[in-house]
């Protein structure tokens, strides 16, 4: 079962991996596995949404998410988006971005630099719109008690979200323009740069999240339908078959998943940039991270389960806040890549470790609940 599920995935990890190997030597390899775990580990849960409302489909729109899905995820999203980025942001075209970074990679890293703090407050500020909405949110499971219960108290003000992610725009914006005044240069144009695409990036997430919202919506109203449906046949003493969503209904499921799935690309895209700026190793390692991320899916769908480990959606979130404040660092400094990538994965790490230690707390706990009732027994029954 395992293997059936993630055959693909083990193939694709095998070659990417050793591709990288040859294009990049032992750091290729590094950084590749490094943003294999974080794109794993930043659209986890965005699996689980998926394979909560996938289970509902019919199997012939099951199979077109899960084939022409696939290919506007992994080819899409995570090998052409991050071209796509290079490209406005150097003002180049997207094939010769590509060519660029094959074969002149000085020419191509220049580029890069050059267009770095376009591509990092755009990708910043979104990414910390993510981590801001989460952590603003009331939720009856809470890691990090102390710090997500005061937040989720301030997080009753509307719209503080933007508040606040406008505030560090406009510090970094004024960081930037401070530093060029202070060493003589008269780089205002990066300071506008800077605030341009940080808007750029606040507008691209309320677009995103307007279209997921929309399509949950639309969702619902289906739902609230085929509930009225299932009343009334249970009334009128009619058998009540399983709900399959087909038709509209199962198209704008479909439409949601793929918004879904594209605004989580967008923070392991933009996530990645903090970790390098190779287009080649970029689209290896989200490439191998999206193919688990489908597989995880399919997973979830077939056993009929949801993942136990609870904390391990705040661990990607606080991930993403991080790689949000080193991409709107890196704005003005430089970070190295280990660093960045480090600090994601030990985050994700530590949710996971905290997610295994409450299993077991819960399951001692109804170990000892069990073993009470059964000292209340009688011997002889």
């Amino acid at each position: 079962m395992l293997l059936k599920t993630f055959g693909w995935s083990f193939a694709v990890t095998a070659l990417g991996l050793v591709a990288a190997v040859f294009y990049g030597g032992w750091t290729g390899f590094g950084v590749v596995a490094i943003l294999s775990i974080l794109e794993i580990s930043l659209s986890f849960d965005n699996a689980v949404v998926n394979a909560g409302i996938l289970k509902k489909m019919s199997a012939f729109w099951q199979k077109i998410f899960l084939t022409i899905g696939v290919l506007i995820a992994v080819f899409g999203m995570r090998l052409v988006f991050p071209v796509a980025i290079v490209a406005i942001s150097a003002k180049i075209g997207p094939i010769e971005a590509v060519r660029l970074a094959l074969n002149d990679k000085d020419r191509y890293q220049q580029l890069v630099t050059d267009a770095h703090p376009s591509i990092a407050a755009f990708g910043g500020m979104f990414l910390l719109m993510i981590f801001l909405d989460f952590v603003f949110e009331d939720r009856d499971i809470k890691w990090l008690g102390w710090l997500e219960r005061p937040l989720a108290k301030l997080g009753k003000i509307d719209m503080l979200s933007a508040c606040v992610a406008l505030i560090v725009l406009m510090i970094s914006a004024m960081t930037v323009a401070t530093h060029a005044h202070q060493h003589g240069g008269t780089h205002v144009d990066k300071a506008e740069t800077v605030l341009l695409s940080g808007v750029a990036g606040l507008i691209t997430y309320l677009i995103v999240g307007g279209l997921s919202g929309f399509f949950e919506s639309k969702i619902e109203e289906e739902e609230e339908r085929e509930h009225e449906q299932e009343e009334e046949a249970r009334r009128s003493g009619k058998k009540v078959p399983a709900v399959v969503m087909v038709g509209k209904a199962a198209f704008f499921m479909f439409l949601y998943l793929e918004v879904l799935d594209a605004s989580f690309s967008f923070d392991g895209v933009i996530g990645a940039f903090a970790v390098t700026n190779d287009i080649v190793l970029m689209a290896l390692g989200l490439g191998i991270g999206a193919m688990y991320v489908r597989s995880l899916t399919v997973y979830l769908v077939r056993q009929g389960t949801l993942d136990d480990y609870v904390y391990l959606e705040h661990g990607a979130h606080y991930a993403i806040g991080a790689l949000a404040v080193i991409l709107l660092v890196t704005i003005q400094y430089e970070i190295h890549e280990v660093i960045t990538g480090s600090v994601g994965v030990i985050l994700i790490l530590w949710s996971f470790i905290s997610s295994v230690r409450r299993n077991k707390r819960l399951a001692a706990a109804e170990g000892k609940g069990s073993g009470s009732e059964k000292s209340e027994v009688p011997s002889g029954v």
